[in-house]
């Protein structure tokens, strides 16, 4: 039997890591728990599973402080110190504790301490100044040193972007998260042109960039090299979490002064990605800053298309530039879209890049290899 592991997020919605957690946990559902300090449609899908799942608010304060927030403040200590005593009494009832974000990390070494369990951190972003506050670094770095047991990164990058802020190497391991291929492998032609029609497409050249709207995810770059691109269509599937409203109403400002009102279509959240991602002839992943991993990247593998992305952190680990994708310099519009224009130049070339990418992300990135590499980690740190 494995060991009882008392899983920590801090959201209630589905990002990435969360989809991660939710095939790690189906992996335990059989001994272990699952505490959410948000309720939503995460709760939801982990309950599907049939794993158990508790919710307990973490409360406006906590969820007040962001990514970039110097200090988090009274109200918002107070919240994690009591939230760390609650979820203390379900951490004697595991064998240990694993966080799936900061927030969590924090309450969760808490947790730890007062119930004498080792902690996990299960690394999902990169530690450096563009994404984090120095003092969420700092606090972040020292409880991994000297609460954590063991810190799972999901990319070399962000072992690496740990290691460089001060982070004990020697507690870090890494595993790359795994996305399964059935949706994309079930997806037929009949499929593509169900969703070709319900879109009233018109038969011109079509790239999509999937993946939540957020300032440095960088969507307003791809509307830029839509300038450069007079034929071409873009979807964008996905919306604002997290706060990032404002930017989405800037992106519709944009497509508005640009002129490309009747060129670019706004999805907003989707249940049928492999479906729109195997319509477009190319995957954009148009990231400012360095992205710890890039589960969108290996998604639009899976579906057999180019991936076109930015060249920096975890992404230069999933894609071999000319190979199995395009690599492309962060925040260029021209150089984005000259990689597009290339590409649909050359239907055979793009063809022979999204056959090697999907070989590529079945080989590397699958759910089994994710969930082995996870279970040993974790189970090695219960029994050592």
């Amino acid at each position: 039997m494995r060991s009882r592991v008392l899983f920590i997020d801090h959201v209630g919605t589905l990002g990435g890591g969360e989809l991660s957690l939710i095939d790690v946990a189906r992996a335990y559902r059989g001994t272990s728990t699952v505490v959410l300090l948000a309720d939503g449609p995460f709760r939801e899908r982990l309950a599907k599973e049939g794993i158990r799942v508790v919710v307990i608010d973490g409360g406006d304060a906590l969820r007040a402080v962001r990514r970039e927030t110097d200090w988090p403040g009274f109200r918002a200590t107070s919240r994690a110190l009591a939230l760390g005593w609650r979820i203390a009494g379900l951490a004697r009832q595991h064998d240990c504790l694993h966080a799936n974000s900061q927030k969590a990390f924090v309450v969760a070494c808490l947790a730890g301490v007062l119930a004498h369990r080792p902690v996990i951190w299960d690394l999902n972003d990169l530690l450096i100044p563009a994404h984090f506050s120095r003092t969420n670094i700092r606090i972040d770095v020292a409880l991994a040193n000297y609460v954590a047991r063991r810190v799972i990164a999901n990319s070399q990058a962000s072992a690496a972007a740990f290691v460089a802020q001060g982070g004990r190497q020697d507690k870090v391991r890494v595993v790359y998260n795994g996305i399964a291929s059935d949706a994309f492998d079930a997806v037929t032609e009949a499929d593509v042109e169900a969703v070709r029609r319900e879109l009233q497409l018109d038969g011109k050249p079509l790239v999509g960039l999937f993946g939540r709207l957020g300032e440095w995810k960088g969507q307003d770059v791809a509307l830029e090299a839509m300038c450069h691109l007079p034929d071409v269509r873009l979807l964008l599937v996905g919306d604002a979490l997290f706060g990032e409203e404002r930017y989405r109403a800037a992106l519709r400002t944009q497509v508005t002064r640009l002129g490309l009102t009747d060129r670019v279509r706004f999805l907003g959240f989707r249940s049928d990605v492999p479906r729109l991602m195997r319509l477009v002839q190319a995957v954009l992943h148009t990231s400012k800053a360095p992205e710890p991993f890039g589960r969108v990247i290996v998604e639009g593998m899976l579906a057999e298309r180019p991936v076109v992305a930015t060249r920096a952190g975890g992404v230069e680990e999933i894609l071999e530039d000319g190979v199995t994708g395009i690599l492309v310099s962060p925040g260029d519009p021209v150089e984005l879209a000259t990689a597009v224009r290339d590409l649909l130049a050359n239907p055979q070339r793009a063809n022979e890049l999204g056959k090697a990418a999907r070989r590529s992300a079945k080989a590397r990135f699958s759910v089994d290899t994710m969930v082995r590499g996870m279970t040993e980690y974790m189970e090695e740190v219960v029994y050592s």
